[in-house]
C-alpha cells in the first residue's frame, strides 16, 4: 500500500497520508506524491476542490523523516536537501494552488504536518488537534513556511511557539487564526461526504453546517504574558524577563527554553523577524532551504536527533550551549544565500 492516497471522489481530489506507524511523518517519495497529484488536478475540470487529510492513527503528520535527515547531515548532505527541495516545492505549490484546498488537522499536526495545513484555504480542527512547530528542541527551527506564518499570528504568539514547541490544541488553533473551523471528529466523515458532493459550492457553508463552538482557548489567557515576556527579538532579553518575572508560568517558560538549542532558538527568533517583512511566500522559501541546508550538517541536529529520537536519552549537549555563545557571526554564516546554481527554486 502505498503511503499517500490519491484519488477523485466526487467533484473534489483527495490527498490521504497512508504511514500511521511514523505518525504519517512525510518522506521524498510522499512529497512527490502529493505534488503530482496537485499538478494533475489543476487543470483537471473534474476536480473543484482537494481535501488533504490521513488514513489513520492518532496524527495528521507529525512531520518529516527526520531520522533520514540526520543520517544524511552525518554525510554530504545531499539527501536532505533533495528532501527540502520537493517538501518546500510541494508546500508552495499549496500555497499559490488555483483551487480551493481543506485540511483536516485532526490529531497531532507537527512540522511538515504544519507546512502541509497553514497553506490550505480551509484548516478543520477537532478536539484531537495538537499543532507544534517543536523543531528546536532536535536543533532544527520551524521550517516549511514557519517563518511566514508565525511571524503573522498576533502578538507575539509566533515567537513563543517557535522557541518554546508549544502545542495548541484545536480551540487555540481557531482563536490564533492557524485553524478557520472547529469539528468534532466524528463528524469529519460527513464534512468529506457533503464536500465530494457539493464542489465548490460555497465549501465554508458546508463546512460550517458541521462546526460547533470551540472550548475556551487555553492560549488566550496567556496573551499578555506572551507579548510582555517574549516581545524581544534577542533571546537573551527574553531570558532576562523570564527570569526577572519569576511567575510560575515564566519559570516554566524558562525550564522549556534551557533545554532547546540556544543555536535553532536564535535561528528562529531571526527567521520571524525576516519572514514578517518577505514580500512573497517563494522568498521565505529560498531562505530557508539556504537555512536548512546548512542546519542538518551542524551538531546541534545531529545531538538533538541523537538525544531524542535514537538513544531517546533526552540530554542534548547543545554547542554553542548558552545563547551568548551563539554569535551573530554564526546566524550570519547560515542565514547566508546560497549560490545562484544551489537555490531552491518553485516546481
Amino acid at each position: 500500500m502505498s503511503d499517500v492516497l490519491t484519488f477523485v471522489e466526487g467533484k473534489i481530489g483527495r490527498i490521504r497520508l497512508n504511514r500511521p506507524k511514523a505518525l504519517h511523518a512525510l518522506t521524498t517519495p510522499m512529497c512527490e506524491a502529493i505534488l503530482d497529484a496537485l499538478t494533475a488536478w489543476r487543470t483537471d475540470p473534474a476536480v473543484e476542490a482537494v481535501v488533504i487529510d490521513h488514513a489513520e492513527g492518532r496524527g495528521f503528520c507529525a512531520g518529516g523523516d527526520i531520522r533520514m535527515l540526520a543520517e544524511s547531515g552525518a554525510k554530504d548532505g545531499a539527501e536532505a536537501r533533495e528532501f527540502f527541495q520537493t517538501e518546500y516545492r510541494m508546500n508552495h505549490a499549496l500555497f499559490t494552488y488555483a483551487k480551493p484546498t481543506i485540511a483536516f488537522m485532526d490529531g497531532i499536526t507537527m512540522g511538515g504536518g504544519v507546512g502541509l495545513a497553514c497553506p490550505c484555504n480551509f484548516r478543520i480542527a477537532t478536539e484531537h488537534t495538537k499543532l507544534a512547530m517543536p523543531e528546536t528542541g532536535i536543533g532544527l527551527f520551524p521550517d516549511v513556511g514557519g517563518g511566514w506564518y508565525l511571524s503573522r499570528l498576533p502578538g507575539r504568539v509566533g515567537q513563543f511557539m517557535a522557541l518554546t514547541g508549544y502545542r495548541a490544541d484545536g480551540a487555540d488553533c481557531l482563536a490564533l487564526g492557524l485553524a478557520t473551523h472547529y469539528v468534532p471528529s466524528d463528524r469529519l466523515d460527513e464534512v468529506k461526504a457533503a464536500l465530494a458532493a457539493g464542489g465548490q459550492a460555497d465549501l465554508h457553508a458546508a463546512i460550517k453546517a458541521f462546526g460547533v463552538g470551540a472550548p475556551l482557548a487555553r492560549i488566550v489567557e496567556q496573551r499578555g504574558d506572551i507579548d510582555r515576556l517574549f516581545a524581544s527579538d534577542e533571546l537573551e532579553d527574553i531570558y532576562a524577563a523570564l527570569e526577572a518575572d519569576g511567575g510560575e508560568w515564566a519559570t516554566q517558560q524558562l525550564a522549556t527554553l534551557k533545554t532547546k538549542s540556544p543555536q535553532t532558538m536564535k535561528v528562529s527568533l531571526r527567521l520571524l523577524h525576516e519572514g514578517a517583512t518577505m514580500a512573497t511566500f517563494e522568498d521565505e522559501m529560498r531562505q530557508e532551504y539556504a537555512i536548512g541546508s546548512r542546519v542538518v550538517q551542524r551538531h546541534d541536529f545531529l545531538e538533538g536527533v541523537r538525544a531524542v529520537i535514537v538513544d531517546k536519552d533526552n540530554a542534548p549537549i547543545w554547542n554553542p550551549a548558552t545563547p551568548e555563545d551563539v554569535t551573530p557571526h554564526v546566524l550570519d554564516q547560515i542565514f547566508a544565500p546560497l549560490p545562484p546554481s544551489d537555490e531552491w527554486t518553485p516546481a
